[in-house]
């Protein structure tokens, strides 16, 4: 790898949901999640600050674009089709790679293809979707893991499922065999105990064993709207794990800061891969994109 390759991370957008439809979507999980926005998140999350972001990033030039979930908020069908219309804002599906979240599948469908619209952002195509799927970006491997699930009222918690596991076992073995910088994305944190039991990803403690083979050298999360970072020691060194904020807060939330995103521009060298780590974000709605933070993690070989 002689050129630098540059990722921008963003996640938990929250688009506006476009509210109304078939009653037989309003159940009791979705009433709750439409008063919750219109009580408390409508405040905080704005299209426009994303959209602010988004602008800033793509000024930088970087090479791909990763949003890791929750694009939207109640899961109805007129929110999978503005955020379909607002992905294609931010770029094509070969410049863009979308995991979903929670709030991206929320509640039941009643057979609509949900976050199969989405399809071309996820490695799929035709409302078709495996997961997990792999992206090759130049020398990079995008693995994207679902581990949204659908849940009762009061809980946003995420499973990836054995089979899931076992596929991303051997994915990332071979694609370390490649010689590929592999980059997990995954809504919900990957590791035990970084949220509360009815927000945490059930398989977390399987997810971080498999990673503990040294199967992955950076992960990336969103869900808790959060900045930060975590190493997860391997026998080959430590992974990476990173999260970031939500994309969409236009202000600071109680512990959520207001909107950032992650930037990392990867290097490789004779003891693995070295990656510039840059959060950007904002202060305040009306405050300009700034970079709030810059670090170097190395990774070993």
């Amino acid at each position: 790898m002689t050129e630098a390759f540059t990722l921008a991370h963003f996640s938990d957008v929250h688009l506006p949901p476009v509210l109304g439809g078939p009653w037989p979507y309003w159940n009791a999980k979705r009433l709750l999640g439409s008063a919750n926005w219109l009580r408390k998140r409508r405040h905080v999350h704005q299209a426009a600050v994303a959209d602010k972001l988004i602008a800033d990033a793509k000024a930088l030039r970087p090479d791909h674009i990763a949003i890791t979930g929750d694009l939207i908020n109640l899961g109805l069908p007129s929110e999978y089709q503005s955020a379909l219309r607002w992905l294609k804002t931010v770029g094509t599906p070969a410049n863009v790679t979308v995991v979903p979240g929670n709030h991206d599948i929320y509640s039941n469908l009643h057979g609509d293809p949900g976050v199969a619209r989405w399809a071309e952002y996820m490695g799929g195509e035709n409302e078709t979707l495996a997961f997990p799927f792999v992206r090759r970006v130049g020398p990079v491997a995008l693995v994207g893991l679902n581990s949204a699930v659908e849940t009762p009222p009061f809980y946003a918690s995420g499973k990836l499922g054995r089979h899931q596991l076992e596929i991303a076992a051997e994915i990332l073995d071979a694609l370390g065999e490649e010689g590929l910088i592999r980059v997990v994305l995954i809504h919900h944190p990957p590791l035990p105990n970084l949220a509360p039991t009815r927000r945490a990803l059930s398989d977390a403690a399987h997810l971080a064993h498999l990673l503990e083979r040294g199967t992955a050298e950076l992960v990336l999360y969103g869900h808790n709207h959060r900045t930060r970072l975590d190493w997860l020691p391997t026998a080959d060194g430590a992974i990476p794990i990173v999260g970031i904020g939500s994309a969409s807060a236009a202000v600071v939330h109680g512990e959520e800061p207001a909107a950032n995103y992650n930037l990392f521009t990867f290097f490789k060298n004779a003891n693995g891969v070295r990656i510039r780590h840059t959060v950007r974000g904002i202060d305040d709605a009306e405050a300009p994109v700034r970079k709030i933070s810059e670090t170097i993690l190395q990774t070993s070989k």
